[in-house]
């Protein structure tokens, strides 16, 4: 009877381990709502909206699944070959059957390395496509989404979404299913082999199996907390990031590099400690898993020991040398494909949680979209009316009410008015970056809700107080990749606004380099280049909303003679805090919470001594304080 103890050990040891993951495994079920295991969307969802992506591709995905059947052979066969090369050494035999059997057992290598590299090369090749086609729907989709909706999302999520979670997705598609179906393969091919061998002990070997799913559930549970952390934790840690490094002038100015040091500080360590904890759960799985494989190993050798040493079977089974050394490539087989399906099993949720959050972002149904019968827009003579107009950007806070307005083409408009009084909210209205609540925005007519937003943005030319240039050159900022335009015709455009006061001392004129969001030019040079963009598209209605803000007394003259210029060529809505800007325009609508209060030229208002009359008094004081202190 004492024979049998040191299995008894082995499988009391095993025993008390798969007793306290059992506990584990209770205590978390009862955690699961707490600690935030499920996802809002179901596994079959995911993969059915996947598999939309993985369609055009099944074809290099069905010979990678042929390839991967070749590739799995060596596995399979190679400990069989050993197995009779080990029975062949033991006694006298010709050389040239050791030859044969190595010479098989090379060309099955071989056959195997070449299959494996033909399927790592289709897989990337189709891991890439898929990549590359789900980036793009993703960027498409942003860009379809309204001013309201892009706001409410930090840019460091998407930057995330974009990047890291769709890496994740590839390499679901490129390692983690593939190596899903060869494991199981793998398993049933070396599970096929041990029986056909030696059934007696491949049912011993199967006696670890319960003990490998029960550790594998439990470590399931754990890792999936894990991931998700480590994924927040990168999502916090981007869009900190994003933010903070666009607003560092802002940080160093206000001297608060210390604070938001900390504040980094903070979410880097829980980042490194959701690593950590992730590091851990895989710490102790493979272990586990490893502790399993070496229980099994101990048991063959001490029962196939037994067997070869004293010449006695194994419940009627014979055991030999041969066999042995085949069971224990066999069991390194059959561990080996276990413990990578449990970490790729987890590896397939993490990439089930990235395509989560990508699908959610695809779930947002942009705020302003075309209608379904929408069409496109004739081109514009310049006529602009809005009938009694609601719009509020929080449901119940009214910004304009009851806003009604006439605009002729070719007249020169302006908004004034102070802050938060909606004169913004008008010409980002006129854009369609937002859809009105109530009333009619006409353009020639024609109801802005009734025509292709593309088509209606194609004839309005937006320029901000903020001017947003891209990374690149002069010329490429102000063509914005519009083909066919000449150098020639991008200075006539320049000289027009006059840009080229400026452009012209540049060492490299047009090809002169822009920084991130322009940062080498000043704000009115940034302005100058913002008309030259607008008029090189020929819009026929220009908005200007706050053009003249926050630039030097000298640049200020340059884009007063650009905008004389530019009434001449069609429609203009100006939005301006400096009265000075606007005395010439045709019409002055003077706006107070959301309603226009007066409306006239700017000598008629200045007569009826009213809300604009006090803003130029005001503005007119404080100019000749600021001309006498100076």
């Amino acid at each position: 009877m004492f024979e049998w103890y040191p299995l008894l050990l082995v499988g009391g040891i095993v025993g008390a381990f798969a007793l306290l993951f059992s506990l584990a495994y209770l205590a978390i079920r009862r955690q699961k709502e707490a600690i935030g295991f499920d996802r809002n969307m179901k596994d079959g969802e995911i993969v059915r909206r996947l598999l939309h992506y993985a369609r055009p591709h099944v074809r290099q995905l069905l010979i990678v699944l042929l390839v991967m059947l070749f590739s799995i052979a060596y596995d399979i066969l190679s400990p069989l070959l050993i197995g009779q090369i080990e029975e062949l050494i033991k006694n006298d035999f010709p050389l040239s059957r050791l030859f044969a059997s190595v010479a098989v057992y090379a060309g099955i290598l071989l056959v195997s390395l070449a299959c494996t590299y033909i399927q790592a090369i289709l897989l990337q090749i189709i891991g890439q496509k898929i990549l590359s086609r789900l980036r793009e729907d993703l960027f498409a989709h942003i860009e379809s989404l309204s001013h309201g909706q892009l706001n409410e999302i930090p840019v460091g999520k998407l930057v995330t979404r974009v990047t890291n979670d769709t890496n994740a997705i590839s390499m679901m598609f490129t390692n983690i299913l593939v190596n899903l179906v060869k494991n199981c393969f793998v398993i049933l091919g070396v599970l096929t082999a041990m029986l056909c061998l030696n059934y007696l002990l491949t049912l011993m070997v199967l006696c670890f199996v319960p003990f490998i799913v029960l550790f594998t559930v439990v470590f399931r549970k754990f890792s999936r907390k894990a991931y998700r952390k480590v994924k927040d934790g990168t999502t916090d840690i981007n869009t900190f990031l994003s933010e903070n490094l666009s607003g560092m002038k802002i940080i160093q100015i206000f001297n608060r590099e210390p604070e938001k040091k900390a504040e980094f500080d903070g979410k880097n360590a829980a980042l490194g400690k959701a690593k950590q904890q992730q590091i851990f759960v895989f710490g102790i799985f493979r272990p586990l898993v490893y502790m399993l494989y070496i229980s099994s190993v101990l048991c063959l050798l001490y029962l196939g020991g037994r067997g070869v040493i004293r010449d006695v079977s194994f419940l009627g089974q014979t055991i030999n040398s041969g066999t042995v050394v085949s069971f224990y490539m066999f069991i390194s087989r059959f561990f080996n494909p276990i413990q990578n399906l449990a970490e790729q099993f987890n590896w397939l949720q993490s990439a089930f949680a990235s395509a989560e959050k990508i699908f959610s972002i695809f779930d947002l149904v942009p705020d302003v979209q075309d209608a379904p019968d929408a069409v496109e827009l004739p081109p514009l003579r310049g006529e602009i009316e809005f009938r009694h107009v609601w719009f509020a950007y929080v449901p119940g806070e009214w910004v304009l009410k009851d806003v009604s307005f006439r605009v002729e083409a070719g007249q020169m408009v302006a908004f004034v008015g102070s802050t938060g009084s909606g004169k913004s909210t008008i010409l980002s209205l006129l854009c369609r970056n937002y859809d009105i609540q109530q009333g009619e925005i006409l353009v020639d007519g024609v109801d802005i809700r009734t025509v292709k937003i593309s088509s209606l943005r194609r004839q309005l030319g937006q320029m901000l107080q903020d001017v947003f240039l891209f990374s690149g050159t002069i010329r490429s900022n102000i063509l914005l990749r519009k083909e066919g335009v000449s150098d020639e015709e991008v200075m006539e455009v320049c000289r027009y606004v006059n840009a080229d006061h400026f452009i012209d001392r540049l060492p490299a004129g047009l090809d002169e380099e822009v920084r991130e969001r322009g940062n080498n030019f000043s704000a009115g040079q940034r302005q100058l280049l913002s008309f030259a963009r607008t008029l090189l598209h020929r819009p026929a209605v220009m908005i200007l909303d706050e053009a003249t803000a926050n630039i030097d007394t000298e640049t200020e003259l340059l884009i007063q003679d650009s905008l004389e210029k530019m009434a001449n060529i069609g429609t203009m809505l100006i939005v301006a805090h400096r009265l000075s800007t606007v005395q010439h325009a045709d019409r002055i609508l003077v706006l107070s919470h959301g309603e226009i209060v007066e409306q006239g030229t700017h000598q008629q208002l200045l007569e009826q001594k009213g809300r604009y009359y006090e803003l130029y008094k005001l503005q007119y004081t404080k100019k000749q304080l600021q001309s006498e202190a100076g």
